[in-house]
């Protein structure tokens, strides 16, 4: 249960402020260039940190197997949500480069 804690702890004080400061567009201006899309990177960011919740609250509260299991399938989705609108972000900041 302390691992369950520990990775709440550590995603929700990497990924939770990076991704809302990259959704608001608040960056330094010298990362500009390189997160040329910031709001898409933003929303992948906050869908991977998603993943985190859904998947160890249910465990720390000893909610049924059932809604443990469906709690960590919508982290599952959640989460390869994230990763297909970070993956598109860099796709279209490649195209617009090029």
């Amino acid at each position: 249960m302390t691992w369950h804690w520990t990775g709440l702890a550590v995603f929700s004080l990497t990924l939770l402020p990076a991704g809302l400061a990259l959704l608001t567009g608040r960056m330094p201006h010298r990362l500009h260039a390189r997160l040329a899309p910031a709001r898409p990177r933003g929303w992948a960011l906050l869908c991977l940190w998603a993943a985190a919740p859904l998947n160890t609250i249910p465990r720390l509260a000893d909610a049924p197997p059932a809604i443990t299991l469906a709690a960590t399938t919508i982290a599952g989705v959640v989460a390869v949500a994230g990763c297909a609108v970070a993956a598109d972000a860099t796709l279209r900041a490649s195209k617009a480069a090029s």
